[in-house]
């Protein structure tokens, strides 16, 4: 669904247009299938960072990479090996804040600060024992609190990061210093979200920006997101109300209020891992629905004196009971291509045989509407 606000004064909604995956393919990574007790890592030592250990007094590492970690002993050993296994020439520290974990992870984290701080990565492992995890808003900011780097990578303890990532994202980051900068993703399972996958890869530079209220979260994923430091504290913390906050999506809208950018490195950097565990499996449709549309009146409806709702099904329907009185009053129809959803003289029928595969994108260009200006899609 979209909102379209046409040179008649009106918005509209339209399925967003996907290219091929291209992130796609390669080999999968094994399955956690229950917790497992870890045995001490075996490395590839050629594979190992060539570089010198530094001191606690060296100077100011560079890249800080943030990672929260509960009940995460299935994914850890791949997750550190990744850390290790970064190109990047400059100084590296990892940032480990465990929210309560109750299984074997403490014991592997504690197993790999030996070998990465023998290759010069430093390693702060910091937590809590209370009887239930904080969640991980709290984890994350407590994870950057004990952290010093300039830059801050983040990184979720079920991922696998590319030896390049770190590189590449700093490259970018150098260059957009008011920006979050992510990455394209390869998910495992590959058959997993695959519609989802593709929107994460495939958005242009443009839709980054304007494609910021759709029902996907923030346009570039939060296990992908790399940022100064300084950046991300003039932008704030994270929420921290726990289980059932989208305090990615929460940021990730601060963040644009306060003039950030939105920048995705082309490349796949991330293996993104989709299981029922995830955090994410805790947080509400209705509540992430609730915040976008508060963000949409906030940042294109307030400035809109009449616009179309381009879909006049239930989500359509819903879109308009979820707005406050004064945006309802500025509703002036409802469109779709399907003339049964058009039953009220309140709606208007727009003709069209297929709104898929970017013919309806196609037809706004040839009427000039611009997305981001005219239209916005909102699912």
């Amino acid at each position: 669904m979209d909102m379209m606000k046409t040179s008649f004064g009106e918005p509209c909604c339209l399925p967003p247009v996907f290219q091929e995956d291209l992130c796609a393919g390669g080999p999968g990574l094994a399955e956690c299938k229950g917790p497992t007790i870890s045995s001490p890592p075996i490395l590839a030592c050629p594979q190992l960072r060539s570089v010198t250990p530094m001191s606690r007094e060296s100077s100011r590492i560079q890249v800080s990479v943030i990672l929260p970690i509960y009940n995460a002993e299935c994914w850890l050993d791949e997750c550190l090996k990744s850390v290790l296994e970064q190109d990047f020439e400059g100084s590296i520290e990892l940032s480990v804040f465990n929210d309560a974990s109750a299984d074997n992870s403490i014991s592997i984290i504690e197993k790999w600060k030996i070998l990465l701080e023998k290759v010069g990565i430093r390693v702060h492992i910091g937590g809590h024992h209370s009887s239930q995890p904080r969640g991980v808003g709290f984890a994350k900011n407590c994870a950057v609190d004990q952290s010093s780097g300039t830059y801050l990578c983040f990184l979720d303890s079920d991922d696998v990061m590319m030896p390049q990532r770190i590189r590449l994202q700093w490259e970018a980051a150098v260059q957009h210093p008011k920006s979050i900068i992510g990455c394209q993703v390869r998910r495992e399972p590959a058959e997993a979200t695959e519609r989802y996958t593709r929107w994460i890869n495939n958005l242009t530079n443009e839709q980054l920006v304007t494609q910021v209220f759709t029902s996907h979260g923030p346009t570039v994923i939060m296990p992908t997101w790399f940022c100064s430091r300084e950046w991300f504290c003039h932008v704030g913390r994270f929420d921290e109300g726990g289980k059932g906050t989208p305090e990615d999506l929460m940021f990730f809208y601060e963040h644009i209020r306060k003039g950030g950018g939105v920048f995705r490195v082309d490349e796949c950097l991330l293996l993104y891992r989709y299981h029922p565990q995830a955090a994410t499996h805790s947080v509400l449709e209705g509540t992430i629905w609730t915040h976008r549309v508060l963000f949409l009146e906030e940042r294109v409806l307030s400035r809109w004196t009449t616009f179309t709702i381009w879909n006049a099904g239930k989500q359509g329907r819903r879109l308009f009971r979820s707005l406050s009185p004064t945006n309802q009053k500025k509703v002036a129809a409802f469109c779709d291509v399907d003339q049964k959803k058009i039953t009220k003289g309140f709606y208007t029928y727009e003709d069209s045989k297929d709104l898929t595969g970017g013919q309806f994108e196609e037809n706004l260009n040839l009427l000039n509407l611009k997305e981001g200006v005219d239209y916005h899609h909102f699912n």
